[in-house]
């Protein structure tokens, strides 16, 4: 009974995220609504993390299955992204350098400003 609860808590934040999706007219997708409601809650105390841990684990275990069928699929219709494959590769490796990059600077930034108010 304790993984069908905490399976409801994530299934009803994904839940409101998809209505926020709907109703807001902005480009963002419904799963970035349901991070920031997570992390608001897990913030904020209102949520425990003891009451999503362990179906939040089982998910995490089981992502990987869920990206084969696109792998799949992506061999199948080879032929017909060969025009395609170079500049998407190069796209993910610049744009993947790009943000650990700026994401190695920001989090360089947050801690030299954290041990300066300590």
């Amino acid at each position: 009974m304790k993984y069908l609860y905490q399976f409801l808590i994530i299934a009803l934040i994904t839940f409101i995220s998809e209505l926020l999706n709907y109703m807001i007219p902005l480009t963002i997708p419904a799963s970035i609504y349901g991070l920031v409601i997570m992390l608001v809650l897990l913030k904020s105390g209102v949520l425990k993390l003891k009451y999503i841990k362990d179906v939040g684990g089982f998910l995490l275990d089981t992502m990987p299955i869920m990206f084969v069928p696109i792998g799949v699929e992506i061999i199948t219709i080879y032929s017909a992204m060969t025009d395609f494959i170079f500049p998407a590769t190069v796209i993910t490796i610049v744009t993947t350098i790009i943000v650990m990059v700026v994401t190695g600077l920001v989090s360089q930034k947050i801690i030299r400003r954290d041990k300066e108010d300590i």
